[in-house]
């Protein structure tokens, strides 16, 4: 048995691994990263890291939530992400969304470098141009065209851990936006131009 995955610089590609060799790699990731967490607290972006990519999401909205591989090498798994459009979809409206694979190589380097193993707590991914309308109406500091609604931002914290910390790790990487939003105790961050508030 074969499992197709993406390309990560060309969603159009498609490459064949052999299952048994995925699992092999996935396994021996899973107790590498139970043996030496601290090793694995490289950025996945980093140039040249490969393997097994990990991540463990939970909808705080909805109670979904996605823990698994995502990512090997370069290549992305569309089942992976299938399940992670799912769980990081509009949860006022139902509305599905590609999300960003780059968005969640961001939220996973962020999990790595608190050297933590607990799920990030998704308070907002996609959000339909319907939701977002409605929230500029409602609320302040709702973008005009927010990255939420083309699948490129995401409202997190981790349970357990500091969220002024995690703004910390995400400033520290220099990638895209991050926002802190203290009274509200969440950390919004996002694959546009880097920038902090």
């Amino acid at each position: 048995m074969s499992i197709a995955i993406l390309d990560k610089n060309n969603a159009a590609d498609k490459t064949i691994i052999n299952r048994r060799k995925f699992l092999k790699t996935s396994i021996a990731a899973a107790a590498g990263a139970l043996i030496v967490p601290a090793i694995v607290a490289k950025p996945a972006f980093a140039a040249g890291h490969k393997g097994a990519h990990m991540i463990a999401i939970h909808n705080a909205h909805t109670g979904d939530s996605f823990t698994g591989v995502y990512r090997v090498g370069d290549k992305f798994l569309p089942d992976s992400f299938e399940r992670i459009n799912y769980v990081l979809r509009d949860f006022r409206t139902g509305d599905i969304f590609p999300i960003d694979p780059e968005l969640v190589d961001l939220v996973y380097a962020i999990r790595q470098e608190t050297g933590k193993n607990d799920y990030i707590e998704i308070l907002s991914g996609y959000r339909s141009p319907k939701t977002n309308a409605m929230l500029r109406r409602t609320s302040t500091g709702v973008a005009k065209k927010s990255f939420h609604m083309s699948g490129k931002a995401i409202d997190i914290r981790m349970p357990g851990y500091s969220t002024r910390n995690l703004r910390k790790i995400a400033v520290g990487m220099r990638k895209g936006g991050v926002g802190y939003y203290k009274s509200s105790n969440f950390l919004h961050v996002d694959t546009g131009n880097f920038r902090v508030w």
